[in-house]
């Protein structure tokens, strides 16, 4: 469209156009790293950083500015189906088809606790507004808040 506008001013001089494509698309980078299906993906608060959890049994942190890989999350024995951001950025939590929930680190990529209690998979997590609660959903049909200060089940 901006290329076809613009046509008739083109200098007679310039013969070749250069090579460029019909249309332009939105994507900005591509992520790649993961070897199985990406499940879920959060962004953290500020924005900076992109968590992403795989079929892999991996939980992956990106810098979304560069695309580059900051941390790689390992500890699940089986999928992971959902990531989220504490309010702060702080931790990272991740939920899984092994029925556990793992919290993580954001700044060193430690595991900081490990929440079982499930009896089925972990289909949802996600953070109160204020982080000290994190709420879990699971295919045993019952969602569990978690007290992420004590490891505690509320």
């Amino acid at each position: 469209m901006i290329r076809r506008g613009f046509e008739s001013d083109r200098p007679n001089w310039i013969i070749q156009l250069p090579q460029v494509e019909e249309t332009w698309g939105l994507e900005l980078q591509t992520l790649e790293g993961h070897s199985s299906s990406v499940q879920s993906v959060a962004f953290s608060p500020d924005g900076r950083l992109l968590a992403s959890g795989s079929r892999d049994k991996i939980v992956r942190l990106w810098d979304t500015v560069t695309g580059a890989l900051q941390q790689t999350l390992e500890g699940h024995s089986n999928w992971i189906e959902s990531v989220a951001f504490s309010p702060d950025g702080r931790l990272l939590a991740s939920g899984s088809t092994d029925k556990i929930i793992r919290l993580w680190e954001t700044a060193i990529g430690a595991l900081q606790q490990t929440l079982k209690g499930h009896s089925d998979v972990i289909w949802s997590v996600t953070f109160s507004p204020d982080g000290r609660l994190l709420a879990s959903g699971s295919g045993d049909e019952t969602i569990r808040l978690w007290d992420t200060a004590t490891d505690g089940l509320q």
